[in-house]
């Protein structure tokens, strides 16, 4: 062979070998040298040959972290050490970054997530945006959906600048690389040590403790041991609960991966044992409630209680895997028996976000006509209610000591015992005015064609016949896409209910108003919508009798709920404590699967209120006759109908739009065909 021949033969092999090596590094990129330009000539590539190129294959663009974008915006910052803290095998850095003259200090139990977290606050100093999207534009973010504050099908992102990908959020201290996706909260959440009225009256305010509640614990107590207790639900919302025992004491935690679970159950020994609470940003902070009996930390009381009726659901669904695990939103109505939680007991729970349309109404009460989880579980603990005052008629003492009802002092009624509350779940914030605000401040009206701004807030808005969103009260029925408006939004039913009481008109003829002493909502909490919501907004009503304005303690739980994915499903479900299992219910026609009119729908409901007020009538020496129709044992109901207007007249002077009611054709059946 000459040895022209021979160098094209030894060029060719090298181009196959260079092709396999691209190959298997993923494409031309992976030549440890690639060719320069120019040099494909006749020496190296004699007859016009030319090797093939391997185009990259497309893929997403990852969004840039805090550090790059700033570095863009300010290039050649420079990084410093602050600070080192914390033991060996935990430490905590603090760096800093110099900024339009203003010094920025981020920690973190790396340098380079210090240096992530001081790039953050820099940022968030000096960019603001009106709205996410404009924001995620902004910062090279790309959301994958848009976002509607009205709709249930809403998916709020939270994330705008990318993290490093083994970065934590700042609200889970015991992050895991299966944990990504979740964003930097503005001001990560931090124990604070409050100053003891004793020893330290008149003396500033402990600094903030950058050390997560593990850490923190450890150093009070070293050498605890943390259990695995439990693992629940499907893969996208795994939930594992951890235990510790401090001094004979035992406390449990919850959460998506058991980091986060151990961190939830050193923050409860924390809370219960040294005092300490967990300082959030003010939008995030619960909303107190002044003579609330329970004695232990509001953020405490709320995860147990989404705990609870989530692990409730669990059970009842065979650990998520029954078809009718199915939901975009859960709740549940949780009762307290005691200062603490150790006696707490779910009695119901239901899902939903559906109201059937106006082909399906009865005016037999015979169909639920609004299936959004929060009003079926109203009705649900309606029920539970109705089977304690069931109880008072037992001709057994003891049966009768187990009612939650115990007689009134002038004994013309019955009243909760003392120590009975009641807690509602939501796991979501409920539509209308306490969710299409959350979780961000937009500043652009109706009439700009953005999404509703402060001119809009506190309007009474009602829902759809499909269930997809609410729109003002003022909008006529024909201008939303030809659906027919049907039922008040969920967050105005609650105003209702702070007033009235959730267990409806016809109950009073037996107790007092009753009211849940607590709203925890699973996720798009917002301290301020939420509290304007329920009862801000109406602060004005006027106190008749019994009827006063309830201000329930309003918190978030400290591990949001995720997304659940998926479209929302045409039904309802709903359990009450007795039941052998759940009831499921179409959405769309308000019965359930075979037809047949549900456990909850009213005339159901006041077939057991007839029947008790026979029976009860003589005990509690009840005036009123026996009502011949539903509408008539309403309106029989008087301080009751006098509050339900007091109620509505608050909206108008507030000038919050009117309550639409009900076509009064749908109240006038009788108990028993």
């Amino acid at each position: 062979m000459s040895s022209r021949g021979a160098d094209i033969k030894e060029n060719q092999n090298l181009d196959q070998v260079f092709s396999k090596q691209a190959d298997a590094n993923g494409g031309a990129g992976g030549r440890k040298r690639p060719l320069e330009e120019g040099s494909n000539n006749r020496r190296s590539h004699p007859h016009g040959y030319k090797p093939k190129t391997r185009k990259k294959a497309p893929g997403l663009v990852a969004p840039k972290n805090a550090l790059m974008q700033l570095n863009e915006i300010k290039p050649g910052l420079q990084y410093g050490l602050r600070s080192q803290s914390g033991p060996v095998h935990a430490p905590v850095f603090v760096m800093s970054v110099e900024v339009n003259g203003q010094l920025f200090e981020g920690s973190g139990p790396t340098k380079k997530k210090a240096k992530l977290n001081a790039a953050e606050k820099a940022l968030r100093s000096f960019v603001q945006f009106p709205n996410a999207s404009e924001a995620h534009a902004a910062m090279g973010g790309t959301p994958s959906v848009l976002t509607d504050f009205t709709s249930d099908r809403a998916d709020f992102s939270h994330v705008l600048f990318n993290a490093f990908e083994t970065s934590a959020p700042a609200d889970d201290p015991f992050y895991s690389p299966a944990d990504s996706g979740f964003s930097f909260e503005p001001d990560p959440p931090q124990f604070s040590f409050p100053p003891r009225p004793s020893a330290l009256a008149g003396a500033p305010a402990s600094p903030r403790h950058p050390k997560n509640p593990v850490m923190i614990l450890n150093e009070l107590r070293p050498g605890l041991k943390y259990h695995f207790l439990s693992e629940s639900g499907q893969s996208h919302a795994k939930n594992f609960v951890v235990s510790l025992t401090v001094e004979a004491r035992t406390f449990q935690g919850s959460g998506r991966n058991k980091r986060l679970a151990k961190a939830r159950a050193a923050q409860a020994a924390l809370s219960a044992m040294f005092h300490l609470q967990l300082d959030q940003e003010p939008s995030r902070r619960p909303v107190t409630r002044e003579g609330l009996q329970l004695h232990l930390p509001p953020q405490v009381l709320a995860d147990t209680v989404s705990r609870l009726v989530i692990e409730k659901f669990s059970e009842l669904t065979d650990d998520l895997t029954s078809p009718h695990a199915r939901r975009k939103v859960l709740a549940g109505v949780v009762m307290t028996t005691g200062p603490g939680v150790k006696e707490a007991r779910v009695i119901c729970v239901s899902t939903g976000t559906k109201c059937i349309g106006g082909d399906h109404t009865s005016d037999g009460g015979l169909a639920l006509n609004d299936c959004h989880a929060e009003v079926v579980a109203r009705r649900a603990a309606i029920r539970f209610l109705y089977s304690q005052l069931e109880l008072r008629l037992s001709g057994d003492a003891d049966e009768r000591r187990t009612s939650v009802f115990t007689e009134s002092e002038d004994g013309r009624g019955l009243r909760l015992k003392g120590d009975v509350q009641f807690h509602l779940y939501v796991s979501t914030s409920p539509c209308g005015d306490a969710r299409i605000f959350s979780p961000h401040e937009v500043g652009v009206d109706d009439e700009g064609g953005g999404r509703p701004g402060r001119t809009a807030r506190g309007q009474l808005r009602t829902k759809m016949a499909s269930g997809e969103g609410t729109v003002p009260v003022g909008c006529s029925d024909g201008g939303v896409e030809g659906q027919r408006l049907l039922a008040m939004s969920c967050s105005d039913k609650m105003a209702r209910w702070n007033v009235l009481g959730f267990q409806g008109s016809l109950m009073t003829f037996f107790t007092p108003p009753l009211y849940f002493s607590s709203v925890v909502a699973g996720s798009l909490y917002h301290a301020e919508h939420l509290s304007r919501a329920m009862y801000r907004r109406i602060s004005a009503v006027e106190p008749l009798g019994a009827f006063v304005l309830n201000r329930p303690l309003l918190s978030g739980i400290s591990n949001a709920e995720a997304r659940q994915p998926g479209k929302a499903p045409h039904f309802s479900v709903n359990w009450t404590a007795g039941d052998e299992g759940l009831e499921v219910v179409d959405a769309t026609t308000g019965k359930d699967e075979l037809g047949r009119p549900s456990r909850l729908c009213q005339r159901q409901l006041y077939r057991r209120w007839s029947r008790l007020h026979c029976g009860l009538s003589s005990v509690l020496r009840i005036g009123t006759g026996t009502p011949s129709s539903y509408h008539e044992a309403k309106q029989a109901a008087v301080e009751y109908q006098r509050a339900k207007q007091a109620v509505f007249m608050a909206f108008l002077r507030a000038g919050l739009g009117a309550w639409r009611k009900k076509p009064p054709g749908q109240e006038h059946f009788a108990p028993f065909p």
